[in-house]
């Protein structure tokens, strides 16, 4: 992604300075603008064009899209960037380009993006600068990889499966006797050499058993040679961003890189809950009347829904929302929330898919028990459940829950165990690489969740 960030960057500001040029005939987007003026309308059109095309989802289009899909995702990229920048130029009028200019410079740059994207092959068909990996096992964890790189976009393309002798094929599906028929690469006792003949730079170790066939001296060798070595789940990290809690051990969870809080994240974290928890309580204080009403008028019973959740160090605490379900929807006891659940009122199900009924946690957020990001959190009798079906998850709790999350926002709507096991990969992901690049990722992710009703 940061490639085609950085090419759409270099197209945008192309885009406006040619559309300053045939509106003007100069390189400034207005008349009488210094060079300070230009450089910051230049970075606001850059920074909300690529924002908008992310936000439409242009940088992850399917690698079989069509000219025309690819066409109508660039036209919606540029119609949200001048929905974007109209608001932009309302409370900063003296940036505002020109119409002429901002209307050239988009059409510009749709017609620049699409001819990228769609003619050259770069972008949603092709991966530039992919690495070429070789799997190191033919058995079900090495075809589960394989399958990975191969059938999605991503920064990998699969060099072949080294058979070093471990033994039978895996027998599951036609698919896999396929696949490894097509791409099994033999063992000859120089996995360097071999290596270097399919081109690959980096080897992935993906052997269900390791005694007597790991070849530690060869591995060794291509690691001095530049070669990168990799381990499952690393790899698996890498490509599907989240963990691979089948092959985790506790060695490797003390080993790996991550898992690591600095002072740093735990200040930012705190003030960034404080600052952004106030302004949306601010902003959306005049809307809460309206919304007491609706929900009063719909049906009969409190207006908030108070429920007790686990929390950091699995600390219970109460978690706020506006009532989405009729009174006393669990008077037979805790069941677990479902989509289209009956017991959901008309209004309920309104703010439930605008997200609206999450507002009030915004007091938790400044209340200290709950963060803006991090991972959901769950009621207590569904986490003595889930830790003992599932291991590692009570790890899950070693950071404060979110408003929003990594699961969140990658995972769709939920509600049962293997759910439950599909999004604690995506939280341990986000405890082990937790950043402030991670945060400012899934804030924009959210926004599209909120928009388009994605995600849980």
């Amino acid at each position: 992604m940061p490639v085609y960030i950085f090419t759409d960057a270099v197209l945008a500001l192309v885009s406006l300075v040619l559309a300053a040029g045939v509106r003007f005939g100069g390189f400034s987007p207005r008349k009488g603008w210094d060079l300070d003026h230009w450089a910051k309308a230049a970075a606001i059109f850059v920074a909300v064009s690529i924002f908008s095309s992310y936000l439409m989802e242009v940088y992850t289009l399917p690698r079989d899209s069509r000219k025309r899909d690819i066409l109508a995702t660039c036209v919606q990229g540029g119609c949200a960037a001048f929905f974007f920048l109209s608001v932009v130029y309302y409370l900063a009028p003296d940036l505002m380009l020109g119409r002429g200019v901002l209307f050239f410079a988009l059409g510009f740059f749709i017609v620049f993006q699409f001819s990228w994207y769609a003619l050259s092959g770069i972008g949603a068909r092709r991966v530039p600068f992919s690495r070429r990996v070789l799997i190191l096992g033919t058995g079900d964890v090495a075809c589960q990889l394989g399958g990975l790189v191969t059938s999605q976009r991503g920064a990998f393309t699969l060099a072949g499966y080294l058979d070093c002798g471990q033994g039978h094929l895996p027998t599951e599906t036609v698919h896999q006797q396929e696949l490894f028929g097509s791409q099994i690469v033999p063992w000859h006792g120089d996995l360097l050499q071999t290596a270097r003949e399919h081109k690959a730079c980096a080897i992935v170790v993906a052997l269900a058993e390791r005694r007597g066939v790991l070849p530690l001296q060869e591995m060794m060798r291509c690691k001095l040679n530049g070669l990168e070595v990799l381990d499952a789940p690393t790899f698996y990290e890498m490509v599907q961003g989240k963990l691979l809690l089948e092959e985790m051990t506790p060695s490797w969870i003390i080993f790996s890189r991550g898992f690591h809080r600095t002072a740093f994240a735990k200040v930012y974290k705190r003030i960034l809950d404080v600052i952004l928890s106030l302004v949306g309580l601010l902003v959306v204080a005049p809307f809460f009347p309206l919304i007491a009403l609706a929900i009063k008028l719909d049906s009969p019973g409190p207006l908030f829904f108070k429920q007790q959740r686990v929390g950091m160090g699995e600390k219970p605490f109460i978690l706020y929302k506006f009532r989405s379900m009729c009174q006393d929807a669990e008077r037979g006891g805790a069941v677990w929330a479902a989509k289209n659940d009956a017991r959901i009122t008309r209004v309920g199900a309104i703010l439930r898919n605008s997200r609206i009924d999450e507002l009030p946690q915004l007091y938790n957020v400044l209340k200290g028990d709950m963060s803006l990001i991090g991972p959901r959190p769950e009621r207590p009798e569904f986490v003595e459940d889930l830790k003992r079906d599932i291991y590692y998850y009570s790890k899950r709790h070693t950071i404060k829950p979110g408003l929003t999350g990594w699961a969140q926002v990658r995972y769709p709507y939920g509600a049962t165990v293997q759910d439950a096991i599909e999004k604690l990969r995506y939280d341990l992901y986000y405890i082990k690489n937790l950043s402030f690049f991670l945060d400012l990722q899934i804030l924009f992710e959210t926004v599209k969740v909120v928009l388009f009703g994605r995600g849980r």
